[in-house]
């Protein structure tokens, strides 16, 4: 039995007076990671991200197929209403804005890899994030 079903369906978002807490993941390559954590820390609000080194996304395609690239990600939870500084905080320090994953809090919580799709024009259909592990943790 969970605790999770008895308190709060997934579907109710948790709302503050800045929005929507949301889940914010950003994949960069692992050469490239000191310069995400210092663009971070340029926003006004506190991120205490949570660092996946082992983490692949997967693409998968419209035959079925799928194919995993290695990457390094970064999360941290904030509120919907701070997403534009984090985007503009991205762009300065030369990140693509597109690496930015937003999840709404509790879909990230109660969900496992949740799929999204491909933008107009991908070879891809979708794709899905996966945490391997965590810093710090054991395997």
């Amino acid at each position: 039995m969970s605790v999770w079903h008895d308190t709060l369906p997934p579907a109710t978002p948790l709302t503050g007076s800045e929005g929507t807490l949301v889940s914010v993941s950003i994949d960069v390559d692992a050469r490239y990671l000191e310069s995400l954590l210092e663009a971070l820390a340029q926003v006004s609000f506190p991120v205490n991200p949570e660092i996946y080194h082992d983490a692949a996304i997967v693409y998968r395609y419209a035959d079925g197929r799928e194919r995993a690239e290695d990457t390094t990600l970064v999360e941290f939870p904030a509120y919907a209403g701070r997403l534009d500084e984090v985007r503009r905080a991205l762009e300065a320090y030369g990140f693509d804005s597109a690496a930015l994953h937003v999840t709404g809090m509790m879909q990230e919580i109660h969900a496992d890899a949740a799929a999204e799709p491909g933008p107009a024009g991908a070879a891809y259909v979708s794709s899905y994030r996966i945490k391997r592990r965590a810093v710090g943790h054991s395997a």
